[in-house]
């Protein structure tokens, strides 16, 4: 994916405003991100523009947001996005781009997790209400949610790539987690809902407490290991059992497997990512490096030490 023709300023933004939600156009405006698919421009205080920015899929991701987070919302213990208006494609951006709430806090990939049992009971509170049976018709995450032996081939080749780069201290210890990730048996339950994409980033903190997640743009249903992958990006070894503690259905050992696997595969897809920005989006995110390295360290470390999960 690349970037759009379309520069999108903060004039941009009130032109679309006024064009379609004139009532909106005399909040104060300001930059507020600049994600992987989409721009966030704050509207007043507790509003936010989300504008795609990237040529791809993020149009069905936004109109997926706008259809599903108003009823999601009302059962998640922690803060979500919540469209409130849906802007159409026109002449002057031909895109859809929603209105939606505003959720304070800071991603964590710039304010870790620093009261990290606290956060990992809000994290196992938050996947536990979130992991439902979804219906039929429910959307299918493009690679997330499957089976996990469907990333080999990805995994392989970006494992070559950051052993090449000198990202990977120790190959074989990392082959070792996803080989027993990926001989677990398979997800035999109903296909739940996932957020599919809670890496640090799309997860807020206050006070070094989890306090918000955001970007459903990938919700899917599917296996709930790809999310309770995030334990092991988002928090601290010694809290990982406690989240499992707290999570509901009790994760079985295959699953556990499976979700180390998953965070083997994302924090390898973070550390390339990361890497001084020569992956990605232009420019890179090189704020998603430490994290990820943080996160194999854990999993490296985990897989010898008999930890609950992987009994």
């Amino acid at each position: 994916m690349t970037h759009g023709a379309i520069e999108i300023t903060a004039e941009l933004v009130l032109s679309l405003l006024q064009d379609q939600h004139p009532d909106l156009a005399d909040r104060p405006i300001r930059l507020g991100a600049r994600g992987w698919s989409n721009q966030m421009w704050r509207l007043g205080d507790d509003l936010a523009v989300r504008l795609p920015w990237v040529v791809g899929d993020a149009d069905a991701q936004l109109r997926k947001e706008h259809d599903l987070l108003p009823s999601l919302a009302s059962r998640l213990p922690l803060p979500i996005p919540v469209p409130q208006r849906l802007g159409s494609p026109s002449a002057l951006f031909p895109r859809p781009w929603i209105v939606t709430t505003w959720v304070p806090g800071t991603p964590a990939d710039l304010a870790p997790v620093t009261r990290a049992a606290d956060s990992a009971r809000l994290l196992a509170a938050f996947l536990t209400s979130l992991h439902q049976p979804a219906p039929i018709g429910a959307p299918e995450g493009r690679d997330r949610g499957g089976p996990l032996a469907d990333r080999a081939d990805g995994f392989a080749g970006g494992l070559a790539l950051a052993t090449e780069r000198g990202l990977i201290a120790d190959p074989d210890a990392v082959v070792a987690v996803w080989q027993d990730a990926i001989t677990a048996p398979p997800w035999a339950g109903p296909r739940l809902w996932l957020h599919a994409d809670l890496h640090p980033a799309n997860v807020l903190t206050t006070g070094g407490t989890l306090s918000g997640v955001i970007d459903f743009g990938d919700c899917c249903a599917g296996d709930p290991a790809y999310d309770l992958s995030a334990a092991w990006i988002l928090l601290t070894a010694d809290t990982i059992d406690d989240f499992y503690a707290a999570y509901r259905p009790v994760a079985d050992a295959a699953t556990r497997r499976r979700a180390r696997g998953w965070a083997m595969a994302r924090a390898l897809s973070g550390m390339l990512i990361g890497d001084n920005g020569t992956h990605g989006r232009p420019g890179g995110k090189p704020t998603w490096g430490p994290p990820a390295h943080a996160t194999m360290q854990r999993l490296i470390a985990g897989s010898g030490r008999g930890h609950s999960e992987i009994q």
